[in-house]
């Protein structure tokens, strides 16, 4: 009766806290791949689209294959690139890498007149 009662403690001694570590080893791992991977993508995507959806005429602008233009036009989908003098092309807004130059407001010139008398 001794002999069953030794391994009754034992089992009831090691049993708690070792099946609670692995689970919390898994739910760490979650949290430190959400703050390292996930988080910042969606960061970067976000910045993206505010990006993309300040584009308008006048912007110089790199596409994903790296070819330089100006915003010659801007639609709700697609975004009109002059990549040469009279030469127009239609890409993506998502195709827009980047914007090199944001272009500046046209100044209003004031003409003075002379007044006659």
């Amino acid at each position: 009766m001794g002999r069953s009662l030794t391994v009754f403690y034992a089992a009831e001694n090691s049993g708690g806290a070792g099946s609670f570590m692995p689970i919390l080893m898994i739910v760490l791992l979650f949290g430190v791949m959400y703050f390292m991977m996930i988080r910042p993508q969606q960061k970067r995507r976000r910045e993206a689209e505010q990006m993309q959806s300040g584009i308008g005429p006048g912007d110089e602008v790199v596409t994903i294959g790296g070819l330089y233009g100006t915003v010659a036009g801007v639609d709700d989908e697609t975004v009109l690139l002059e990549v040469a003098p009279g030469v127009q092309t239609r890409y993506a807004r998502p195709a827009v890498a980047r914007v090199v130059n944001k272009a500046t407001p046209a100044e209003t010139v004031v003409e003075e007149v002379e007044v006659k008398e």
